[in-house]
């Protein structure tokens, strides 16, 4: 599959969630299906950065179901997720020889996902007449969706 496809999707995925984009691309990278050892991003395959991203992806699946957290389409929530994408975008394209083409291609999806996803999500929440059963869809989605990405990379 396409480098540029792959770091699309992963954008897409941030924009859905922001850390759980992190967290997958540290996980192939700890498994050696993304190969970025030798490069800039080769601590994302680090034990550590496996752990530090896989909690923020939790507290982040968990947060998200309070009533408290903002849009994700307000400023400081939509940067997040075009920076989460555009960073996991780049360490695809590295593994491709592609970084700046990965991380424009990452933030591209970043905002496909965090407009597409608020729009699914609140049709599915009317739907449903709440939110909760749309949300754990749009969580299941977005760790299924980055675990096939990220397999598909090596």
């Amino acid at each position: 599959m396409s480098v540029y496809l792959l770091a699309l999707l992963i954008g897409v995925v941030a924009g859905l969630r922001a850390m759980t984009a992190p967290a997958a691309v540290s996980w192939g990278a700890y498994l050696g299906w993304i190969a970025v050892s030798g490069s800039w991003a080769a601590f994302m395959g680090h034990w550590i950065a496996v752990l530090v991203f896989t909690l923020l992806a939790l507290v982040e699946l968990v947060t998200d179901q309070l009533p408290s957290t903002p849009s994700r389409k307000v400023p400081m929530q939509f940067g997040a997720r075009i920076v989460s994408g555009a960073f996991c975008g780049a360490v695809i394209g590295t593994a491709g020889g592609m970084l700046v083409g990965g991380l424009i291609a990452g933030a591209i999806g970043a905002v496909i996902g965090t407009l597409g996803g608020a729009d699914v999500r609140g049709r599915l929440a009317r739907a449903f007449g709440k939110d909760l059963p749309a949300a754990l869809i749009e969580d299941a989605v977005a760790i299924v969706a980055a675990f096939l990405i990220v397999s598909a990379v090596a």
